[in-house]
């Protein structure tokens, strides 16, 4: 009867022995100040982000617009909560990045405005349906 015990009790010691050989290990360092610092402004800033992006997926005018394109505003909410802080910092940079105010035919139709304007008023020359009065000027 000693016998098996000794081996049963070599089986687990080179059992123990060899699970703890393959186990791998935990290291620990010193975390600074400006380290726990930086991470939580991060944080902070990521949150401001998704709060951002989900006060403008609630917009009415953006839901429409959404909508217009098929996508459901609901989705869309969930889908920028379930982004990681990062993604939502890239994304909401990409808006900020964005010409506010409209787009370039708005912008377009603006300068045609004023060119048509300023031609029919005669301070230019440049569109020939503006019909030209008597003494040169146009109409």
């Amino acid at each position: 009867m000693m016998p098996m015990k000794r081996v049963v009790c070599g089986v687990l010691a080179l059992a123990l022995t060899g699970g703890s050989l393959h186990a791998p290990l935990a290291r620990a360092a010193l975390v600074g100040t400006e380290q726990v610092l930086a991470g939580a402004t991060e944080r902070q800033a990521a949150d401001a982000a998704r709060e951002r992006l989900a006060a403008m997926l609630a917009r009415d005018d953006v839901a429409a617009a959404l909508q217009r394109h098929g996508v459901d505003a609901g989705q869309a909410r969930e889908r920028v909560a379930a982004l990681s802080d990062a993604e939502v910092m890239q994304l909401n940079g990409q808006i900020e990045r964005l010409p506010a105010g409209g787009d370039v035919l708005g912008l377009a139709v603006f300068v045609f405005l004023v060119l048509l304007l300023t031609d029919i008023l005669g301070y230019t020359d440049i569109f020939p349906f503006v019909k030209k009065t008597a003494d040169g000027s146009r109409k």
